[in-house]
């Protein structure tokens, strides 16, 4: 098969239980929802690690965050890491990446040929957590509760010029590769949305009335993590009220038909250039939201609201139907470069090529987690999910079993339920021998250690900053003296002009 193009359009923040494409009543996504009418829904995707910088980065390497040390939002991202970038590149993709993709350090590509805007967030070690201080709160980039509580509309953020500017930069490039017969290509188009602040445009909140948004359930569940969580957030001391809740959900399902709307401008764009038909296109996201879930919010969470993604694929190849087989993002790479024609690995992968089951087969395959970051007990935090059952484990807090069959809520707790002893059993035993969660929890330490050193001393004298400085030379755009205007008319419209053929008239 003829290498195919690769679109990956990435939301950052969007649970697949609140989207119109996941069979939510309420939330419009028709852009998601088409691509799934044409393709490969996945009902058991998850995220490797539910906190961006970590998710994204096992995300490119295929690897889990254990592995590379990339334990949170300040943790580097090596530039000796290989990612399915460098894989797709060595094997003649052009590799492109329009958007956020949270890479911490001095590479700011990790792959990618081109990267067409800067990122939204900042690349230093400003961020790094102290598991030695866990109660150390930092204000400066902390969650706390003004996300729900300032929730409603503005007509500009941050987050929305961000998002404007992604995904003008990525149509245009797909269009000019189309004048340029570019293929194959990769490209990833990475919002921000829907994202905290809950702040969207004003006509994607009046999608929505007050009256139709469904309240969140709460439940009497709780454990120690979910207990940090409140603490962290400060939903402990500062929990938002019922309009609060409903106006912060609103707007989260506001911002989540705006992000799907560029997933429509994305896909026009390939359409109209004439792509379409040899691009695979996928629609997923780095986690997910608890958005109220059991009176929690954003991520940081193995909860199916936090740890769960959206993940729709169509294209050639990809047959139309759902899979309920676990995946992960960690199984994105392995699927790359297996449509690419496989490569010669740098590192072994964590995950498995995706292709059979984009096919429409099934497999006994599994989804698995690490988190090492913020409001974690200075332990590392493990998931397991396969079949029907999702297993969370932590040296310093009792486990967890769910059986997402029977409690999608996951409300019960069956880790000493007696008629499940034999499947919890199991679970602690692959737990003990998969990970050494105390090697993990002195490398984290060290890790930071090591970040807030050279954080401290990046902060005095003159700073070299690594946020990434998209090229651009305007010299060369648009008509300039060196190229005759009728010239530039011609090369930049598309489809090209074709002039009528005299005989029409004869």
């Amino acid at each position: 098969m003829t290498q195919p193009n690769i679109v990956l359009i990435m939301a950052d923040q969007l649970a697949p239980q609140f989207t119109g494409a996941y069979g939510h009543a309420i939330v419009k996504t028709p852009n998601m929802d088409a691509l799934a009418k044409r393709g490969m829904r996945f009902d058991a995707a998850y995220c490797n690690s539910p906190l961006c910088a970590p998710s994204r980065a096992s995300f490119m390497a295929g690897q889990q965050v254990s592995k590379i040390g990339a334990y949170d939002n300040a943790a580097e991202f090596g530039a000796s890491v290989p990612t399915w970038a460098h894989y797709l590149r060595a094997k003649g993709y052009m590799t492109c990446l329009s958007g956020k993709m949270h890479f911490v350090g001095p590479d700011q590509l990790h792959g990618f040929e081109e990267r067409l805007t800067t990122d939204i967030y900042p690349s230093d070690h400003a961020w790094t957590p102290d598991w030695e201080n866990p109660g150390q709160r930092i204000d400066k980039w902390y969650h706390n509760m003004d996300s729900v509580k300032e929730a409603g509309p503005a007509a500009t953020t941050f987050q929305i010029e961000y998002d404007e500017e992604t995904t003008f930069m990525a149509r245009r490039r797909i269009m000019e590769y189309a004048m340029k017969k570019t293929s194959p290509f990769a490209m990833v188009v990475s919002l921000i949305h829907p994202h905290d602040p809950y702040v969207p445009r004003p006509e994607f909140w009046d999608l929505y009335n007050d009256d139709e948004i469904d309240m969140p359930v709460v439940g009497n569940a709780s454990d120690p993590h979910s207990e940090r969580l409140k603490v962290g957030i400060e939903a402990d001391v500062d929990a938002a009220n019922e309009d609060e809740v409903r106006a912060a959900r609103l707007a989260y399902y506001a911002n989540t038909s705006y992000f799907d709307a560029k997933v429509g401008e994305v896909v026009k764009a390939l359409e109209e250039s004439g792509q379409l038909d040899n691009t695979i296109v996928i629609v997923t996201s780095d986690h997910g939201d608890l958005l109220g879930e059991r009176g929690l919010w954003y991520k940081m969470s193995f909860l199916e609201h936090s740890a769960r993604v959206p993940m729709i694929m169509a294209g050639p190849g990809v047959v139309q139907g759902t899979c309920n087989s676990p995946v992960s993002l960690v199984d994105i790479a392995a699927t790359f470069i297996d449509i690419a024609g496989g490569a010669e690995l740098g590192a072994p992968l964590d995950g498995r090529s995706l292709l059979p089951l984009m096919a429409g087969g099934e497999d006994d395959g599994e989804a698995v987690g690490e988190y090492c970051a913020e409001c974690a007990p200075s332990w590392p935090i493990f998931m397991i999910r396969r079949g029907q059952f999702k297993y969370i484990a932590c040296e310093v807090d009792p486990p967890q079993l769910f059986d997402l069959k029977a409690d999608p809520g996951e409300l019960v707790n069956l880790a000493d339920d007696a008629d499940h002893a034999d499947v919890a059993r199991a679970f602690a035993e692959e737990v003990a021998q998969r990970w050494d969660a105390q090697a993990i929890r002195t490398d984290v330490i060290a890790n930071q250690k090591r970040r807030r050193a050279v954080h401290a001393g990046m902060e005095v004298g003159a700073m070299t900053s690594w946020d990434y400085q998209p090229p651009r030379d305007a010299s060369q755009e648009f008509v300039r003296n060196h190229q005759d205007w009728t010239v530039a008319a011609e090369t930049t419209r598309f489809p090209p002009y074709k002039r009528p053929d005299p005989r029409r008239w004869g």
